[in-house]
């Protein structure tokens, strides 16, 4: 396959330019349909001449869009973090002192008696624990 070490050289050069350019361009599509200020037409445009003149496209692309790449993927990256992070909250359930004072609440509305609350008291400190 290789006639000389200079051609496997240039293999893993052009192999090495392929997958950047892959790399480059998985971002740059993600970006496209990340910016809500493009429309659909500047969008397809974009796509076209990716495929027409992909290295070309790219670079110019980068240049005139870089700094709102930067921008919109900070965004996605603030946005999915809160998502998860109120996501979070709502399965952790409740701290020891809320369900103390949701049972001390109960206690006193006579819903359980002083001994139960003693236990759902016990439970609370020990699930703490």
């Amino acid at each position: 396959m290789w006639d000389s070490f200079w051609d496997f050289i240039w293999y893993t050069i052009v192999i090495f330019a392929f997958v950047a350019y892959l790399i480059v361009l998985w971002h740059i599509i993600t970006d496209l349909f990340r910016d809500k200020k493009a429309s659909g037409w500047q969008k397809a445009v974009w796509v076209v001449f990716l495929i027409i003149f992909p290295y070309l496209t790219a670079i110019v692309y980068l240049l005139a869009k870089g700094k709102g790449m930067a921008e919109r993927q900070r965004e996605a990256y603030t946005e999915a973090k809160q998502a998860s992070d109120e996501y979070i909250k709502s399965v952790a359930g409740t701290s020891p002192t809320q369900q103390i004072t949701e049972a001390k609440a109960l206690l006193d509305s006579g819903a359980i008696t002083p001994e139960e609350f003693e236990h759902l008291k016990s439970k609370a400190l020990g699930g703490a624990a």
